[in-house]
Formats: C-alpha cells, sequence, structure tokens
C-alpha cells in the first residue's frame, strides 16, 4: 500500500509518500480500504514532536492520522463477518494509521457510513461532528440567542452556525478575507465579517445596536477573541475549545474569571454521560449528517498532498475539515 511516513519531527515537508506493506488484522481487528483520512490540526503539532493529549509523542516513524472512512476488506480473528465489504467510518483514538491506502483498527470502533454521507462527510462527522456537538452541550441556543463564532469558516465553525440557525438564533461568524466570508455567509450566518479589518467589532456593534452577544464559542483566543467578549452581553457564555490564535505550540487560552469556560477534553465527555460518551456523539453526529441538519464543509487534497494539507491547516488556508482522499 501507498502511505505517508513521518521520520523525524519538523516541518510539512518531511511527511513523504512511501510503499509500506499492507497491514493485516489481529483479533477484533477489521482493515479498511480507506477512501477519505481526516487531517486535524492536532496532527501538525504531532508532526513537530508535540505530544498534545497523547502521553508521549508518537514513536518514529509513523503514519499520522486518526480518523478513516472507507470499505472493511479483511476481517481478523473474532469479528462478525456482517462487517465484510461495508461502507465504514472510525477514529482510531491515540492509534495513527489513518494517512493510507488501507487501515486496521477495532471492530468496536466502527459505524456504518449512513446512505446519502460520502466518506469524507463521514470523517468530518465523526471527528470534527462530534466535537461541535460535544461543545454545543454547554449552550442552550434559540429564538433569543445571539452567537458569534470567530472561525465560522473552520470545520467546527461551520457546523455551530448550522447549529445556531437552526435553534433560530441570530448568528455572527467571523473569518479571514473575503472568500472566507462570503462562504460563512453561503452557510447561513446572518452578518459575516472579516476579522482582519481593524473596525469589524464595530460593524457587529452597529448591526446589534450595543453589546447583544449571549454566546461566543471560541476556538482561536488571541485578539479575535478579546474583541469579541468586548461584545459579549452580561451573563453571556464565553466557550473556549481552542486557542490557535495564540500560537499553536506554546499558546495559552484566553480565559476571564467569571465568564469563560473551557469545554474540551473530560469536562465534555462527563457532560455527555453514558457507558461510552465519545461513541454517542459520534453516532449522534453521523445521525444529524444524515438527516440533513448539519452538512459538513470539506477540503480535499490528495494523499501525496499531505504535506500541502498539513501547511495550509498551519496557515489558515484552509476551510471546513481537511481531507485526504488515496
Amino acid at each position: 500500500m501507498h502511505a505517508i511516513r513521518l521520520h523525524a519531527f519538523g516541518p510539512a515537508e518531511n511527511l513523504t509518500l512511501e510503499r509500506l506493506p499492507d497491514p493485516v488484522p489481529g483479533p477484533g481487528q477489521v482493515r479498511i480500504a480507506v477512501a477519505a483520512a481526516g487531517v486535524h490540526l492536532l496532527d501538525t503539532a504531532l508532526r513537530a514532536g508535540l505530544r498534545g493529549p497523547l502521553p508521549e509523542p508518537p514513536v518514529l516513524p509513523t503514519v499520522p492520522g486518526r480518523e478513516v472512512a472507507g470499505t472493511v476488506d479483511a476481517l481478523g480473528e473474532g469479528v462478525a463477518g456482517g462487517w465484510l465489504g461495508k461502507r465504514v467510518v472510525a477514529h482510531l483514538g491515540f492509534a495513527p494509521g489513518g494517512y493510507a491506502e488501507l487501515a486496521v483498527t477495532e471492530a468496536g470502533r466502527l459505524h456504518a457510513i449512513p446512505a446519502g454521507l460520502d466518506p469524507a462527510q463521514a470523517v468530518a462527522m465523526i471527528g470534527t461532528g462530534r466535537t461541535a456537538l460535544g461543545i454545543l452541550q454547554f449552550a442552550e441556543l434559540g429564538p433569543g440567542s445571539v452567537v458569534l463564532v470567530p472561525a465560522a469558516a473552520g470545520g467546527i465553525g461551520t457546523l455551530i452556525v448550522q447549529y445556531a440557525k437552526n435553534a433560530g438564533a441570530t448568528v455572527i461568524g467571523l473569518a479571514g478575507g473575503p472568500e472566507k466570508t462570503a462562504r460563512v455567509a453561503a452557510n447561513g450566518a446572518d452578518l459575516a465579517v472579516d476579522y482582519r479589518r481593524p473596525d469589524w467589532s464595530a460593524e457587529v456593534l452597529a448591526r446589534l445596536g450595543g453589546p447583544r452577544v449571549t454566546h461566543v464559542f471560541d476556538g482561536v483566543g488571541g485578539e479575535a477573541a478579546r474583541t469579541a467578549l468586548t461584545l459579549l452581553a452580561p451573563g453571556g457564555q464565553h466557550l473556549v475549545f481552542g486557542w490557535s490564535g495564540e500560537g499553536l505550540h506554546d499558546g495559552e487560552p484566553y480565559l476571564v474569571e467569571g465568564v469563560s469556560e473551557q469545554v474540551l477534553g473530560p469536562v465534555m465527555m462527563k457532560r455527555a454521560g453514558g457507558v461510552n460518551p465519545v461513541r454517542a456523539l459520534e453516532l449522534r453526529a453521523l445521525a444529524e449528517a444524515a438527516a440533513g441538519g448539519l452538512v459538513p464543509a470539506v477540503q480535499r487534497f490528495p494523499l501525496a498532498a499531505a504535506a500541502e494539507a498539513h501547511r495550509a491547516l498551519e496557515t489558515r488556508g484552509t476551510t471546513g475539515k481537511v481531507v485526504l482522499e488515496p
């Protein structure tokens, strides 16, 4: 099979396309002929040598990637025969191996891809979709809500805009540049604003008639978050799930005591509840997409262009979920 391999931590150019032996599924595992592999901003940090939420950095050499969709083409011992030939999507957890033509994972991680979703959309929902719904657990949105999304053209931001509009909220989406703001407007935002403009907050104030924002869904931090909080009404929520604007490698979230709340990781899982909260969020995300309530935005790259995809993510040159297609 062909796969993207990393032999040394460092820049995106260290990701190389190589031919490797086909993996063989072990007991309880399946092999997936990959049609789409998700690329996450975390992948760029791991590539650089940071461990992120992992106990330690990946062992090199490695095939990155933790989200895949495709067709089951081989079964390990003890796996039900009904999986063979099925279209599936799976989050691989902490195990790498997604940037490849073939990937192996435990059968318990599989979800059948609902009719009407292509593999790239399924990959977007299994990771980005479950995260978006996990974040949205912390907000009660309705017709009186005024929602501001600082990264509204991203994978999570796209879904939050849709969800908020479905709930009847007024939505303000921020994005960098006219192309991205046009996408945000087309996605349903009531106001799409270019945060690169120094007067963007004045435009929002003029539209709202004052600081009436009830929810800021913040995955960016930095100056955008600081300015966004000046628009927050008393008693409003600042929900923090990332801080890419502070610098991917050594940044810290922008938090205001009594206003801000971090909603990722164990906090999100505790709110989701149940025996397997991760799987519950995955199932809900796929069901929302299958029903047409949430439509993920996807930016596709060939598998061989993994380095280009990483560079685009790191420089905010992408819209929606980034996916590699072998």
